[in-house]
């Protein structure tokens, strides 16, 4: 029997969300295992729990057929997938943000500055469109803290509430682009995939 591959994220801010919206449909989760792909008892559906940077790459090679992962992280990767639906939860933004001592909130600041960033084609992109020459580091985590330790002039990441920037004496000075939640497919979904 065919089973439509659902990728959700293994960990993080959309697991438990993503969670609660298959149940809502009635689809029967149980993972007391921590296992990394469940078959649903009730529905001809498989889960996939994976590292949330790696789900557009699976939705892109069609071995998720559909997945729950958060649009910035779609733009950012870039790859050819189709977005269904927005969701409604995990709001946030990309953005970036300076030391709070810097007094402008214009992009010209970081002309020739560094910019730390898990976004880096994101950031490219929108330094490109806005005529900004700036040396960008990219980083993996915890991008807050690039400018205390001297890495970076100001960083760009996603942004939901503030308060990490407010905690690392930073300041969100422009939104890149502003983000939820999406359901997406892979190119490759199959007719009989899309009937379950």
């Amino acid at each position: 029997m065919t089973k439509l591959k659902i990728a959700i994220q293994k960990s993080g801010r959309l697991n438990e969300d993503s969670i609660k919206l298959l149940s809502s449909c009635g689809i029967k989760i149980d993972n007391g295992n921590d296992q990394l792909k469940v078959t649903v008892p009730n529905f001809p559906i498989e889960l996939l729990y994976l590292r949330n940077s790696d789900i557009p790459q699976y939705l892109e090679d069609g071995v998720a057929d559909i997945a729950i992962v958060g649009e910035n992280l779609l733009i950012e990767k870039d790859k050819d997938v189709e977005i269904i639906q927005r969701l409604g939860f995990s709001k946030c933004r990309v953005s970036v943000a300076v030391p709070k001592e810097i007094e402008t909130d214009s992009l010209s600041y970081f002309n020739g500055k560094r910019i730390a960033t898990s976004y880096p084609n994101t950031l490219r992109a929108f330094l490109k469109k806005n005529n900004v020459e700036a040396d960008i580091h990219e980083i993996s985590g915890s991008v807050e803290i690039a400018p205390n330790i001297g890495l970076a002039d100001g960083i760009c990441d996603i942004v939901s509430s503030g308060s990490t920037l407010f905690k690392n004496g930073l300041r969100e000075t422009q939104v890149i682009l502003n983000s939820e939640a999406v359901l997406a497919k892979s190119n490759g979904l199959s007719a009989d995939k899309i009937e379950i």
